[in-house]
């Protein structure tokens, strides 16, 4: 069965097809909480009361991608998670085991290749620890939508269904992200290895 077989079924009441839409979507919608959350834990219970609340309110979904639709419920849990145990949101790539292909569960490339040599790897590590603090460093909402954006692939149109803003703001508000990523990451200057700096031409 495909997805829009599966959601009508779901939507009548058939757990087996909703279970099968699961199945398909846990990955990303845990690599998403994780993101937001910064911890497996808090990631594991805002995935589960997110699919939790998705079936329950399927019958609200009218159509479009429900990829989107199921991440703006995920991160709803996310947030809701974060005001329980009121405290700002952190990240952790690291946390996100890669396969050896590089790409992890929920399907996104990660900066670790198979067959990398040490220096490399070592080399890249220290880039995501980088992005990693400088995530951290970005309002929930900018990081937000850094993750459905940079790293989960989502387009502008589902990411503004994901969190219920135009499209407009997604575009603003990501390119604010963005800046300030690459300002962060330009002030670790030497902490970067060198392929990695991003400095200004003049310097």
């Amino acid at each position: 069965m495909d997805e829009t077989a599966l959601l009508r079924a779901a939507w009548k009441g058939d757990l087996e097809a909703f279970n099968r839409l699961v199945l398909a979507y846990q990955g990303l919608a845990y690599n998403v909480a994780l993101r937001i959350t910064g911890e497996t834990r808090s990631a594991e219970d805002a995935t589960q009361e997110a699919f939790i609340s998705a079936f329950r309110s399927l019958r609200s979904f009218r159509g479009g991608s429900f990829r989107a639709w199921l991440l703006r419920i995920v991160t709803n849990a996310c947030y809701d998670e974060l005001r329980r145990q009121k405290r700002r949101p952190a990240s952790s790539l690291e946390d996100l085991p890669a396969s050896e292909e590089g790409v992890d569960p929920g399907g996104e490339a990660t900066l670790a290749t198979a067959g990398s040599h040490p220096e490399e790897e070592a080399e890249r590590s220290e880039l995501r620890r980088a992005i990693e603090r400088c995530l951290n460093e970005l309002p929930a909402d900018f990081k937000t939508l850094a993750v459905l954006i940079d790293i989960q692939g989502l387009d502008y149109q589902e990411a503004a269904q994901a969190i219920g803003r135009p499209v407009g703001t997604v575009k603003s508000r990501l390119a604010r992200a963005r800046g300030r990523l690459r300002d962060c990451l330009k002030r670790q200057g030497e902490l970067l290895p060198r392929q990695f700096r991003l400095e200004d031409e003049a310097g």
